[in-house]
């Protein structure tokens, strides 16, 4: 069976920055399932993983506008450190969730800490990255009408309820 859409398709993935640092890898685990068309994973990857079959291995290279988007300027904003009562010690890499403009709450990470000021940042922290890719597909198989309803894979490497 092809990778198409309502597909469960499983695969191992090694995920590299452009200068080949690993940043993820379903190495030593259960590989990762996903039921393609459904946005369950990056639009590059997808695409490129569509009419695929089991036993294929492939390097993708995914653009930022593919991926996790372009950084943002207008994401990234000083606060003052008064803003986060009740923290002790406010430290570089830490992850808060703030409320967005529109009341939406979205993720934030400390990326500065200096004279009573705290940079953040509301971008992915893989905006504007170029993504690699190695793959393998593992399993391909037709989605189940309950992941289909709920939009994900269910089961190893999927979603547990």
């Amino acid at each position: 069976m092809q990778i198409q859409d309502n597909a469960v398709a499983s695969i191992h993935y090694t995920l590299t920055n452009e200068a080949g640092d690993t940043i993820d890898s379903s190495e030593g685990a259960e590989p990762l399932a996903y039921l393609h068309g459904a946005a369950n994973i990056i639009p590059g990857l997808e695409n490129a993983l569509l009419g695929k079959t089991v036993g294929d291995k492939l390097n993708v290279q995914v653009s930022p506008e593919d991926g996790y988007g372009e950084h943002v300027a207008e994401l990234v904003q000083q606060v003052p450190q008064e803003m986060f009562q009740g923290v002790d010690q406010v430290e570089i890499g830490m992850e808060f969730h703030a409320e967005s403009n529109t009341g939406q709450p979205i993720a934030v990470t400390v990326t500065e800490v200096k004279e009573g000021m705290v940079t953040i940042d509301a971008n992915h922290p893989l905006a504007g990255v170029t993504l690699n890719f190695d793959v393998e597909i593992v399993e391909v198989r037709e989605a189940t009408a309950e992941e289909q309803e709920h939009g994900h894979a269910h089961g190893a490497g999927g979603h547990h309820h």
